[in-house]
């Protein structure tokens, strides 16, 4: 199966720190991430499981945490039932900008399909979200 790579910015009004924590504290996570059911354990070789409620369903997703640099870095495998099974690698970045984040979400290895296609809507989705939620 072919597979397809995308990324994702945004610039965030915290600093690179306070949007790596949200992104690695399940209780801040949710607050973002769709109405999610989460189950987070962000050490090296932990194991997440998200089930977004989206579009009427709910959607699970799991993987394990590849490395995680704080503040500066997180990258983790990413299955889905939009993956066909395929481990993705989802890579946030957090770099500073000022008194700002520029956030960078990079996900590769989706399948070159509809689903696959479709996680640049839910990583923008999300990182709208993300943007609101930080927004002073």
């Amino acid at each position: 199966m072919n597979t397809i790579d995308l990324t994702i910015s945004r610039t965030i009004d915290a600093s690179p720190e306070e949007v790596c924590n949200a992104w690695l504290d399940p209780k801040k996570f949710a607050t973002w991430m769709m109405g999610a059911q989460i189950i987070m354990n962000p050490v090296v070789d932990g194991l997440y499981f998200i089930n977004v409620d989206y579009k009427d369903r709910k959607w699970p997703h799991y993987g394990r945490y590849l490395s995680i640099q704080p503040g500066k870095r997180v990258k983790q495998t990413w299955m889905s039932e939009s993956t066909h099974g395929l481990e993705s690698i989802l890579d946030v970045g957090f770099e500073p900008n000022g008194t700002k984040c520029n956030l960078t979400i990079r996900h590769t290895g989706l399948p070159d399909d509809n689903d696959g296609r479709q996680h640049e809507q839910g990583w923008n989705e999300i990182a709208d979200l993300i943007a609101k939620q930080h927004a002073k």
